[in-house]
Parts: structure tokens; C-alpha cells; sequence
């Protein structure tokens, strides 16, 4: 086992030594400092290393490592007290970039916000730093949050940890490719059309959507909605390297008082309901090793009593057009709209924006969006319906139990392999059109060494089941591996 290893020590925490910090949770990282084990510092040291080693992942868009070190030396010198009302206290973190960090750039990889600075942080990241975390750095995204891949012309691109001729996904990439990497314990990301889960799903990681409402997003670029508002596609939520993070990630980042999210020892998991969808939203076949790990986990949790079922879906095919006519309401205005919104165009930019956007990705889904306008009123009207029958169709068949599903058809591609593809993310998107809550689970490796999961997709409130049901997989299937500890050609098997 390498120094490094993201694998589990058996040592106690009171012999910690960086085999065991490589692979801790964030939350036994801070009992850690808590109880002179270790020390902030040695903990954000050994993180910042690991970056630095890894910068040609381009995972980071801007570090602060120096202030980090220092507030790591302030949480060492503050009282016990101190630590015991901070439940991060000393722990690392990073954070999307299009979410505002005091300090820290905000441009969503637009080139047109190039030089703009945060001057307060999101409501996600004040609450993060009131519970002890320090922010080292700012990560990659897509152009204006629009991609599977991150990269823009800004910070250029981000690289998958366990191949760099690969995508890390998007648009929350960085901090896939920083927590798939070792980087970090924990981040958090953005998703309004599986932008935490797909990076996790391509990385290896765990991410998890909140239901709608929990955590306020309406300060990150873009936001589909007001100060005061809740919107149903959109959420900021947490991206980590093991399970057992999620569920007080979650509170923090909801600020919640124990009466809006359960919790994940009131879930039994035998008897729960447990949906694996046939003929669903792929135009082309799944890969094996995507569909054999899907299937894996459910019979993982049939072997611990679930009530796994197997149910055709075929409306699920047709997600994608629904999902754009989804966002043109929830936005209120178009992509292009967005772009422009967001850019700040002058008097000088009269080309359309279209014609503006540095990634073709972003081109392309500005000009998908502009497809379902174009439909004549009864085919979107048709495309509503389509929409309100799947809604209906996934609460009947789900219930209080949950959904297994790919967010992708594929492992993490080459560069540039999903352009033109927009169906590809079909299986993420949907969840957030029907805005239920989703936890994205890794479950191995493909023969080709890459990070293959699935989803668990539970109701609107059942956040504590679906990262209940991550807990459980973690058990079965090891969760999160560092990059130098995966044997090639390994596949996804239970442990």
C-alpha cells in the first residue's frame, strides 16, 4: 500500500499517520484534530500536497493555500470548546467555482467575468466555515455551468484522475477530479441537470442532490431563481469520497434543526422498495460494465431483504426535450438569455451569443434550447404532457422506496467525446425535472480501470433513504479507491 493510499487503515485514530489521513472522512478528520491525533495543519498540508502534485488534473481554478495554512494554525491554537461547537473543525474543503468564495474568483468560466472577484460568500459556504471547514481553493467548471465536460477558456481543462486523456465530467469537475484524486475529503458542487452526480459518477466519488429547497442556490452562476425563491432544478449539495460524510454535510449545508431531514438509522432496507427501470432514457446501448454494476447493487440489496424490482420505463426515452422545456420555465428566459445575463456583454458584443461562447459545448446547448420553441404549439404542449405522465410514473413506481439508474450510458470518454451527444446526460437530468432527491454511488471499475456507480433516486424529503442505501453499498463495494490503488482491470464486484 502506498503512502497515499485512499484505501482504509485498520490503525485507531489515536496512531494517525497519512496512510490513514489519505483515506479518512472529513468528519473523522476533524474527531482527529479534535482530540490531538493530528492537527489542522498536518491535515491541510498533507491535502495542498497532493493538489500541487496533481495540477495537471486542472482541477483547481484559484487556490488559497496560504490563508488555508493560516486559518489551519488558527483552528490548532483556538480552545477545545472552540472545537467541540465546529463539527469541521480544520478540515479542508473546496468549493465550485461559480459559488461565491469571499476572495475568490466567480466567472463560471466565462472569459467576459474574467478578473471578478467574490466579495461575500454563499450562504452553502458561510455555514460550511461556521462549522470549522477552510476553503483551500476554488474548482473547475463548464463554460456558464453548461457541460459534461469542464472547460472553459478561462481556466482551460479538467482532467479525469484516473485518466487524463478522459473527461472528469461536468459541470461541477473540479471537484470530482480534485476528490476522485485525493485532493480533498470533501467539496460541493452545483446541479441542475446532474452536474454533482456526473463528475462523482465519472470520478468515483460520492455527490448528492438534494431535494429542492434544502440548500439555497440562487447566488451561483447560474441561478434559475430569486433571492427568496426555491426552484425546483436547481441545488448546491455535497461531493465527498465517503458515504458517511453526506448525511451531516447535508445538515450543515441545510442549516437543518433535525426536522426537515430524516435520518439514515430510521431507514430498513428490508422490504424497501427498490426500482431498476428497463428501456429507459439511452439512445444507444449501455456498457457492460455500466449495466453490470447497476445490477450488483441491486442484488446487493436483495441479498440484505430490499424488494428489488425490474420495470420497463420506456417514457424515460424521451427526458431530454421535456428537460429543456423544464429549464426555459424555471430560468424564465433562454441559455442565450443566460449567457448574456451572466457575461455582461457591452455595447461592443452585437454578434450573437451563440457566436460569443468559447466552448462549443456551450454553443450546442444554446442551440438545443432554442429547438423546443421551435415545435409548433401542440408538439409543446405534447412534450408537457410527456413530463407530467413521467412524473407520475416515477412517484407511482418508486414510492417511499427508491430508483437504481446510471447517470450515463458509459464510463468517463476521451476529450471532446461527449460533444454533440446531448441525450448523454439524459439519466441524470431527469431526476432533477422531477425533483427528487439522489445520491450517486461508485461501485468499482471497468476492465478499463475507470470509475463505474449508479444512482439511488428516492422522493422529494427522502434524502436520508438514498444516502441510507450509500452507506450500505459503501459496505459492499469498498466506495471511493485512490487512483495509484486501482489495479488495472479490475471490475466492479462486491467485497
Amino acid at each position: 500500500m502506498t503512502e497515499r493510499s485512499g484505501r482504509r487503515s485498520s490503525r485507531p485514530v489515536t496512531q494517525v499517520d497519512d496512510t490513514w489521513i489519505a483515506g479518512a472522512s472529513a468528519f473523522e478528520l476533524a474527531d482527529a484534530i479534535r482530540t490531538g491525533a493530528t492537527t489542522s495543519r498536518r491535515v491541510v498540508e498533507f491535502h495542498i500536497a497532493i493538489l500541487r502534485e496533481r495540477e495537471a488534473f486542472g482541477a483547481v481554478a484559484r487556490d488559497r493555500f496560504d490563508d488555508a495554512l493560516a486559518e489551519a494554525d488558527a483552528a490548532d491554537a483556538a480552545s477545545p470548546g472552540t472545537a467541540t461547537d465546529r463539527p469541521l473543525h480544520g478540515v479542508p474543503c473546496t468549493i465550485k467555482e461559480s459559488i461565491p468564495v469571499t476572495g475568490m474568483p466567480h466567472t463560471a468560466g466565462l472569459s467576459s467575468r474574467a478578473g471578478i472577484i467574490a466579495d461575500t460568500d454563499a450562504i452553502a459556504v458561510q455555514r460550511l466555515r461556521r462549522a470549522g471547514a477552510i476553503v483551500v481553493g476554488v474548482t473547475n467548471t463548464a463554460e456558464l455551468c453548461l457541460g459534461i465536460e469542464s472547460t472553459n477558456s478561462v481556466y482551460g481543462r479538467t482532467s479525469n484522475p484516473y485518466d487524463l486523456r478522459r473527461v472528469s465530467g461536468g459541470s461541477s469537475g473540479g471537484e470530482g477530479s480534485a476528490i476522485g484524486g485525493g485532493g480533498i475529503p470533501f467539496g460541493v458542487g452545483g446541479d441542475t441537470g446532474g452536474s454533482i452526480r456526473i463528475p462523482s459518477f465519472y470520478c468515483g466519488v460520492f455527490g448528492h442532490k438534494p431535494s429542492p429547497g434544502l440548500v439555497p442556490a440562487n447566488e451561483s452562476i447560474p441561478s434559475l431563481s430569486g433571492e427568496e425563491e426555491v426552484d425546483l432544478l436547481e441545488t448546491l449539495g455535497p461531493m465527498a469520497r465517503r458515504a458517511s460524510d453526506l448525511m451531516p454535510l447535508l445538515r450543515i449545508l441545510a442549516d437543518d434543526d433535525g426536522t426537515r431531514i430524516g435520518t439514515t438509522e430510521s431507514v430498513n432496507l428490508e422490504g424497501l422498495r427498490v426500482v431498476i427501470p428497463t428501456k429507459s432514457s439511452y439512445l444507444r446501448p449501455m456498457d457492460r460494465s455500466v449495466r453490470d454494476a447497476r445490477d450488483a447493487a441491486g442484488a446487493a440489496l436483495a441479498d440484505r431483504g430490499a424488494d428489488v424490482v425490474w420495470q420497463p420505463m420506456p417514457a424515460m426515452r424521451r427526458v431530454i426535450a421535456s428537460y429543456l422545456m423544464e429549464l426555459r420555465k424555471h430560468a424564465g428566459t433562454s441559455v442565450m438569455s443566460l449567457f448574456d445575463s451572466f457575461g455582461e456583454p457591452d455595447s461592443r458584443h452585437l454578434t450573437p451569443a451563440v457566436l460569443r461562447a468559447n466552448s462549443l459545448q456551450l454553443q450546442l446547448a444554446m442551440i438545443g434550447d432554442r429547438l423546443p420553441e421551435l415545435l409548433p404549439g401542440p408538439a409543446r404542449n405534447l412534450l408537457d404532457k410527456f413530463a407530467a405522465d413521467l412524473a407520475d410514473e416515477v412517484d407511482g413506481a418508486i414510492g417511499d422506496g427508491v430508483m437504481l439508474h446510471p447517470p450515463l450510458p458509459q464510463p468517463a470518454p476521451l476529450h471532446h467525446g461527449t460533444l454533440a451527444r446531448p441525450w448523454l446526460f439524459g439519466g441524470a437530468a431527469i431526476f432533477n425535472m422531477l425533483g427528487l432527491a439522489v445520491t450517486e454511488v461508485p461501485l468499482g471499475f471497468s476492465r478499463r480501470g475507470l470509475p463505474v456507480g449508479v444512482q439511488v433516486a428516492a422522493r422529494p424529503g427522502n434524502d436520508n433513504v438514498t444516502i441510507a442505501v450509500a452507506l450500505e453499498l459503501e459496505k459492499q463495494f469498498g466506495g471511493w479507491v485512490a487512483p495509484q490503488d486501482v489495479t488495472a482491470g479490475s471490475v466492479a464486484t462486491t467485497t
